[in-house]
């Protein structure tokens, strides 16, 4: 029995760009408010919400999937 394979599942490169673009607003969103609590300023909540929801996606994908029997 032959199996229908989706783009998601076959193509590596797709979750490359968004891990990619999940860590630079990681990244950008710590680098950010580092810069912004050393040069004492609040730290926008967006800001926060954006590191968050970064962090998040990035353990989503990354976790070990369950296996399927």
């Amino acid at each position: 029995m032959k199996r229908n394979l989706t783009p998601l599942q076959t193509d590596s490169w797709i979750y490359r760009i968004v891990v990619s673009a999940l860590s630079l607003t990681l990244v950008s969103s710590i680098c950010g408010a580092v810069w912004l609590q050393a040069n004492d300023k609040e730290i926008p909540e967006i800001l926060i919400g954006l590191g968050t929801g970064a962090l998040g996606g990035l353990a989503g994908l990354l976790a070990p999937t369950p296996g399927k029997e």
